[in-house]
């Protein structure tokens, strides 16, 4: 369905799928009590989800986007509005449930961060069909599409293999960042895998517990034609990148504490809008990582501030090249 945000508009460069997206609501309290009633300050609205945020971001930095996404229910709607108000393009399909929430609430007396995210709505087969349609038009004439996120009720497994398949008929290079059986399933056709070294880890289902591990681990999804990049989010320590070629150690940009929401997905739209600049792969992913580091000067999911990107870019060190080691297949 196509919306009015999306009239008119230049092609989308970079396309964004989120099958699992949400109204994120961030508010403060000075402690978390159970039992007590916890008085919260004025609370921020967001629209929310994977592939929403990296839209957004990628938005913000100049990309020519288009989000797709199913949004159902009065939540459904205003994560819509808020899209429009943030003048990003997009394409919904309109399901009978109600789009989820997410509640984050940060501790001032601890600093601590506490998020609660919802399972999400069951989405019946033809909705699924429905977001495959959207997909497919709002990407005929991408260079990416982004499927970002978690799968929601009623979702197969294999639904990003599916959507690597239309990706791969149409010529877009896909980009995925999800988690559990989303990722696991995947067998063929991602242009670049992004995880976590938890995601890593649950699909090869191995320890990792060293960076030579994780590296191997990553190298063995290229090896096997699951995608032809990894790169594994290591937190404070930044970012490893395998490829069939090389091996990079991406160090993280030294950040006073802050709010590590969507700093993933920032990362993520960073190195989409990299690439789609005809920038090499190594180059963008140091555009993530200085995507990452702003997320944590911005409130709740707020979209990060563009100067501020470009102004850490410049400190993005140099990725330092490693020796490689295999693991055998899990």
């Amino acid at each position: 369905m196509q919306t009015p945000a999306e009239s008119g508009s230049r092609r989308a460069q970079i396309v964004t799928l989120t099958m699992n997206p949400a109204l994120d609501i961030t508010t403060s309290v000075d402690m978390v009590r159970p039992t007590d009633k916890l008085r919260c300050a004025t609370p921020r609205y967001d629209a929310g989800g994977g592939g929403i945020n990296v839209a957004r971001i990628a938005r913000v930095l100049g990309a020519s986007v288009s989000a797709v996404f199913p949004a159902g229910g009065p939540t459904g709607d205003v994560v819509m509005s808020l899209l429009k108000d943030a003048a990003v393009p997009f394409r919904h399909v309109a399901i009978a449930a109600a789009t989820r929430e997410s509640f984050t609430v940060n501790e001032g007396s601890s600093g601590q961060q506490y998020r609660f995210v919802l399972p999400g709505p069951r989405l019946t087969f033809a909705e699924q069909e429905g977001c495959l349609d959207e997909l497919r038009a709002a990407a005929e004439s991408a260079d990416y599409v982004v499927a970002s996120g978690s799968l929601p009720p009623g979702v197969p497994a294999d639904f990003y293999q599916q959507v690597a398949d239309i990706c791969h008929q149409l010529g877009a290079r896909l980009i995925v960042d999800t988690s559990g059986g989303g990722l696991r399933h995947l067998s063929s056709g991602v242009f670049l895998l992004k995880a976590s070294v938890r995601e890593l880890r649950e699909c090869v289902d191995r320890p990792l517990a060293t960076e030579a591990e994780q590296l191997a681990a990553a190298h063995w999804l290229v090896e096997a034609g699951r995608a032809r990049a990894v790169l594994v989010s290591v937190g404070s320590r930044g970012a490893l990148l395998a490829t069939r070629r090389e091996s990079r150690r991406f160090a993280a940009i030294p950040m006073p504490a802050g709010s590590g929401v969507g700093a993933g997905d920032a990362m993520v739209a960073a190195i989409a809008t990299g690439l789609g600049r005809g920038w090499p792969i190594v180059k963008s992913v140091g555009l993530g990582i200085a995507a990452g580091a702003a997320m944590l000067m911005t409130p709740g999911t707020a979209a990060c501030e563009r100067a501020d990107v470009e102004r850490l870019f410049e400190s993005v060190p140099e990725p330092e090249e490693l020796t490689r080691s295999t693991v055998p297949a899990p």
